[in-house]
């Protein structure tokens, strides 16, 4: 016998939480590399002296993140989208902004 009254459990909001942690991670990445490469880039991302363009990375990666979230969120409310693909994406864009922020990387990208 089902209970109708039974909420409906829908993995898009999780789904979603999931997925724009990843892209933020992503952005920082790259937001880390366009900097250290960039030098007005650096310079406009500078956002607080003691911490230089790190204060502008971080601040503009949490509102890509948090963008990504309520966009997501909002599209996938109650919907079931794949998991597998979500979190292959996710793991993808995880690693990418990963190797982004380290250094040997980050130099053999520019040319160091």
């Amino acid at each position: 016998m089902s209970d109708s009254s039974a909420p409906k459990l829908v993995s898009g909001p999780g789904a979603a939480a999931v997925l724009a942690a990843a892209i933020g991670g992503f952005a920082l990445g790259v937001l880390a590399l366009a900097a250290d490469a960039i030098s007005p880039l650096a310079r406009m991302l500078n956002f607080w002296n003691p911490t230089g363009p790190l204060s502008g990375v971080t601040d503009v990666a949490i509102t890509v993140w948090f963008a990504s979230w309520f966009a997501l969120s909002r599209r996938w409310v109650e919907r079931n989208p794949n998991l597998q693909r979500v979190n292959l994406a996710a793991a993808l864009l995880l690693v990418g902004g990963l190797l982004l922020t380290f250094p040997p990387f980050m130099d053999l990208l520019q040319g160091k």
